[in-house]
């Protein structure tokens, strides 16, 4: 999807199948999601969001959100959401993840969302947004996927 394109709509919307944020959540578990806690709470028309505590498991050293958590977080909304996308027998695969972390969080719960930059064939770019729970960015990413054939 590149900006001059048209929005998705009800005729033409960038989601594939009926995938719900409780599918999300059982394909979590048993994943390196479920001890950081991160859950995924809506599936927008263009979007998919998710939450992540601040507390000891996603701390670094200093008492702050560990960037590390912050990507993994990242990659998990941005990597589903491509998946969403994907075309029946392909799936999406992360070959580059970046991130500035703008703001510390030294508690609550982080709330990510990510969105398509460019939705192709062969691959696809999101940008994901990761706020604070008073809607501060705490950190920006950029995700590309490679689109492959499902093995």
């Amino acid at each position: 999807m590149n900006p001059s394109d048209p929005a998705p709509t009800a005729a033409r919307p960038l989601f594939r199948g009926t995938t719900t944020v409780d599918d999300l959540n059982r394909l979590s578990r048993n994943t390196a999601m479920e001890p950081l806690g991160i859950v995924f709470t809506e599936i927008g028309p263009d979007y998919v969001r998710g939450t992540m505590p601040v507390d000891a498991r996603t701390h670094q050293p200093y008492g702050l959100l560990h960037g590390g958590a912050s990507v993994l977080l990242a990659e998990t909304l941005g990597s589903s959401a491509g998946n969403l996308c994907c075309a029946e027998g392909k799936v999406c695969v992360g070959i580059e993840i970046n991130a500035n972390h703008l703001r510390g969080v030294r508690s609550g719960t982080v709330t990510g969302t990510a969105r398509p930059i460019h939705v192709g064939g062969s691959t696809q770019v999101w940008d994901i947004r990761i706020e604070d729970e008073a809607g501060k960015l705490a950190c920006i990413s950029r995700l590309t996927l490679a689109v492959v054939p499902k093995i």
